[in-house]
């Protein structure tokens, strides 16, 4: 119910918005498309609102319906004739397989339908998608935390709806060390796939030292048992406590730079902090541009004494000569001066003169401080409402 008297509102803000006659832009249309671009997909990483306007046929696509219907109603009013060549996503093509599960350990989601595209963001095995089109053997999907980017066909298994219900149902595990393996046996002597912290498989039966798993593409296999946690289990001891986020972010220490990285595989300076949160129960947005609009500010003067474990530093360019403030770099507070962070590797700085480990470049280029703990995020959600239930994207 929220939800439609936030679209209503804006839709009506919208409605008041345009130009008055005296004012009305020389193509309206134009006009309508970039209004609610703004308003309802001003970034383009969560939101997809790509239509065009040649003055007789509006063409494009886009996965917001809710944008989409108020927009050609608002068209409807202007009195221009056009057709409507707009394509809803998820697309026709999907046949009804408009969801996916990630099948691998950790899945390269890229900025195109290409292997050799920019490594936009990962996702980890047992991760729901929302799968949005198809192109050659890629497909374009949104993540829970509503990313939107591709990923190759073999590092998925596409489900309908009701495919992708039963797999929530479904009792499942997570595998709670940093790296391991599925084998084919007990006895370990063959692998199946390998495993990363954080991955999701659904459970079958037991054997002494051993857990029977099932894969979301349908391999199964043998998981050590102590390396495993019913999901439940993991997600009732998940907290972002002081010793939980320290001892998460230093088991991560000397992993290698990523650029776009969000596993134990290699994390990027974001994707280091957005894997903090995930592996203790939250999920935060995937860069650091967009975790500095969740929580609350608590510095902007380099005053130390206000800040607690777990407050996230942003890093960049100040606010200048007309130019915007341009965040590029994420750190964790974990006190005593000191913050973790990806740059080149996991490593540990200080702000501390004095310290072996001061680093004066990220101290001149420092900009704020947010906590997220406790406050009321934007776009922040705990891993157990987002990942049993249907990934609905935005």
């Amino acid at each position: 119910m929220k939800s439609h008297i936030a679209h209503f509102c804006f839709f009506f803000i919208i409605l008041f918005s345009f130009p008055s006659c005296q004012e009305q832009a020389e193509d309206p249309i134009q006009e309508a498309i970039e209004t609610f671009r703004v308003g309802y997909a001003h970034d383009k990483r969560v939101a997809l609102w790509d239509i065009q306007w040649d003055g007789k046929t509006l063409s494009g696509e886009t996965n917001l319906e809710h944008a989409l219907i108020p927009f050609l109603e608002h068209l409807d009013t202007l009195g221009v004739k056009f057709d409507n060549q707009i394509k809803l996503l998820p697309g026709l093509e999907l046949e009804g397989k408009e969801y996916a599960i990630v099948t691998i350990s950790v899945a390269n989601l890229r900025s195109n339908g290409k292997h050799s595209a920019e490594l936009a963001t990962q996702a980890t095995l047992g991760t729901p998608l929302k799968v949005l089109k198809k192109q050659d053997s890629w497909y374009l999907v949104q993540t829970p935390d509503a990313y939107i980017s591709w990923v190759d066909a073999a590092g998925i298994q596409l489900m309908s709806e009701q495919e992708i219900n039963d797999w929530h149902q479904s009792g499942k595990v997570v595998f709670t060390e940093l790296f391991g393996h599925v084998f084919t046996s007990d006895d370990e002597s063959d692998i199946v796939s390998d495993l990363v912290a954080g991955n999701i498989m659904v459970a079958s039966n037991e054997s002494k030292n051993h857990l029977g798993v099932l894969l979301p593409d349908g391999r199964s296999g043998f998981v050590k048992k102590d390396q495993v946690m019913s999901f439940d289990s993991w997600i009732s001891t998940r907290e972002t406590s002081d010793t939980n986020l320290i001892q998460t972010a230093k088991s991560m220490m000397g992993v290698p730079y990523l650029w776009g990285g969000t596993s134990i595989k290699g994390v990027d300076c974001s994707g280091f902090t957005k894997t903090i949160y995930f592996l203790n129960g939250e999920i935060i947005p995937r860069d650091a541009s967009q975790q500095v609009h969740e929580g609350e500010e608590v510095d902007v003067e380099k005053n130390w004494d206000n800040l607690a474990v777990g407050d996230l530093l942003f890093f960049g360019e100040k606010e200048s000569d007309g130019k915007k403030e341009r965040v590029v770099h994420v750190g964790m507070w974990i006190g005593n001066n000191s913050f973790i962070h990806s740059r080149g590797r996991v490593r540990i700085s200080s702000f501390d003169p004095e310290s072996p480990d001061y680093d004066e470049y990220e101290r001149n280029r420092y900009l704020r401080t947010k906590r997220i703990i406790g406050k009321d995020n934007k776009s922040t959600g705990n891993i157990e409402e987002l990942f049993n239930q249907i990934p609905k994207g935005l």
